[in-house]
C-alpha cells in the first residue's frame, strides 16, 4: 500500500481549508530515521477550539469514517479516524496549542517526486513524540533518527521539551530515556555505524 498518495490526498484537503498540519508517524520516520513498515498516515492539525466541530464535520463529509461513532470519538479523544478513497487508514490528531504550535513552526516541507511537497514533523519533534510515548520500538526509532542524522540536530530543543513533558508523563522519565538513547547512538557512531 503506497501511503504517499493517501497523505497527499488528505493534505490537499487540509490546504484547501487552510488548516495548519504536519505528518507524523511512520511516513516521517521513513524520512528522518530507519524505514519500516507502516499501514496508516498520521497527521496532526491545529484547529481553533471554536472551529473544532465544524472541522470534524468537514473531514467526515469528505472522507469515510472508520467507525459509526467517528464524530463523537473525535470530539472526545481528539482524533478523527478516517480512510481515503482507496481505503488507506488516516489518523488526524487534533493538536493542542502550545507545544504543537512550536512543532508546526519547525515542520519541514519535503518534496516527494511521486506526489509533490508534504509537510513533515521535524526530526527533533519526532524524537520528542517518541520519547514521550516511550515504547521499546520508539526507543529504537529515536536511535535510528540520531544515527541517520549523525546527531546534526537541535538537541537543546529536544531536552527543553522533554523536561517540560516530565510533569505529564507518569510511566517513565522521557528526558532520561532520551539521554540513554543519545549515549548509545553516540557510541554506535564512534564505532562507525
Amino acid at each position: 500500500m503506497n501511503l504517499l498518495p493517501a497523505a497527499a490526498e488528505v493534505t490537499r484537503f487540509l490546504d484547501i481549508h487552510n488548516v495548519p498540519h504536519f505528518i507524523i508517524g511512520g511516513l516521517a520516520l521513513q524520512h528522518w530515521g530507519e524505514p519500516r513498515m507502516t499501514r496508516d498516515v498520521e497527521i496532526t492539525v491545529l484547529v481553533a477550539p471554536e472551529e473544532l466541530e465544524t472541522f470534524v464535520d468537514a473531514v467526515l463529509e469528505r472522507f469515510n469514517a472508520r467507525s459509526p461513532d467517528a464524530r463523537a470519538f473525535a470530539l472526545q479523544h481528539r482524533v478523527v479516524l478516517i480512510q481515503t478513497d482507496h481505503g488507506v487508514p488516516i489518523d488526524i490528531s487534533l493538536g493542542i496549542p502550545g507545544y504543537e504550535e512550536e512543532a508546526l513552526k519547525r515542520a519541514v516541507r519535503v518534496n516527494f517526486p511521486e506526489v509533490g511537497t508534504l509537510r513533515l514533523i521535524g526530526p527533533e519533534d519526532l524524537i520528542i513524540h517518541k520519547c514521550v510515548a516511550g515504547r521499546p520500538r520508539d526507543s529504537e526509532d529515536v536511535e535510528m533518527i540520531l544515527i541517520r542524522q549523525r546527531l546534526n540536530l537541535h538537541l537543546d530543543t529536544v531536552r527543553e521539551w522533554l523536561e517540560a513533558f516530565r510533569e505529564v508523563v507518569d510511566s517513565h522519565d522521557p528526558l532520561e530515556l532520551f539521554e540513554q538513547i543519545l549515549s548509545k547512538a553516540q557510541q554506535d557512531l564512534k564505532r562507525g555505524r
